[in-house]
């Protein structure tokens, strides 16, 4: 009897940023607030350095088990908006996680959900990251686009679309 080949499609093998951003997606699954479920992957000569995702300090409890903590932030334009502050973000959990371990950051590249707010952009400078890659754009990101571009950081943004929050969570 003969056997008939059966012809595939061959393997689209993902590109170094490709991998790291799936890879960022997943460790975003963790995330322990609804309203973001961020991941991050921290690589250096495309090695996994650290990872980081959305949740509350150690020993607090999380917006998951006992809702959100409502801020209240009023901009410059007098526009009003509500932000939840009982987590810690991805970006901030993985840098917070080298220095944990002692793992230097220096020469990295960071992949992240969206692009990192302004807090999180000045310590990813000060730890010495050199490029960032964000799956998405964020509302608020002109601080961040403005200081990583001031001081070498390289920042690629994938898919220009930009994430909106739905206010009521």
């Amino acid at each position: 009897m003969a056997t008939r080949e059966i012809k595939t499609r061959p393997h689209k093998r993902p590109s170094w940023d490709e991998y790291f951003l799936l890879i960022m997606q997943q460790v975003g699954t963790r995330g322990t607030c609804d309203r973001g479920r961020s991941g991050c992957v921290v690589v250096k000569d495309n090695r996994i350095l650290v990872t980081g995702y959305v949740g509350s300090p150690i020993g607090i409890a999380h917006c998951d088990d006992i809702g959100h903590e409502f801020k209240a932030t009023i901009h410059e334009d007098g526009r009003r908006s509500m932000h939840c502050v009982r987590t810690t973000h991805a970006e901030q959990n993985a840098i917070c996680q080298a220095a944990r371990i002692g793992v230097a950051l220096e020469g990295a590249t960071l992949y992240c959900k969206m692009t990192p707010c302004y807090v999180c952009a000045k310590m990813i400078i000060n730890c010495g990251i050199r490029r960032v890659v964000a799956l998405q754009d964020y509302h608020a990101s002109e601080e961040t686009k403005r200081v990583f571009a001031e001081t070498g950081v390289s920042l690629t943004i994938i898919n220009k679309e930009v994430e909106k929050y739905d206010k009521t969570k």
